[in-house]
């Protein structure tokens, strides 16, 4: 009465149900990698490669929000001017996205 029955324990699983327990975890590390990591490896390749091809006369934005023409290019900084006979420097990291030629004109 006070003691309770004792069973007999289950059997092991087999091999192949440990598999395909841990096939969603695998399924969802690769759904990850595709939707997440290799989007944005290629943003920042090609942030890279555009910071890379910067050059004097290209039109930008900084991450800061300042419009500018790009007067000269370092290898850490960029000279920004942003209005007749006012140039900025910034650091090249900070510059966001490169406009097409004529875009400052328009503003």
């Amino acid at each position: 009465m006070f003691i309770s029955n004792a069973f007999a324990a289950p059997a092991a699983a087999s091999p192949q149900d440990a598999i395909m327990s841990f096939l969603p975890l695998v399924v969802i590390a690769i759904l990850f990698f595709f939707m997440i990591i290799r989007p944005q490896m290629k943003r920042a390749k090609d942030q890279r490669s555009m910071l890379e091809a910067l050059q004097k006369g290209d039109e930008i934005i900084t991450s800061g929000g300042q419009v500018g023409k790009v007067v000269k290019v370092g290898d850490n900084f960029v000279s920004l001017e942003i209005a007749p006979n006012v140039v900025t420097h910034v650091q090249k990291a900070t510059v966001q996205t490169l406009l097409p030629k004529g875009t400052i004109k328009d503003l």
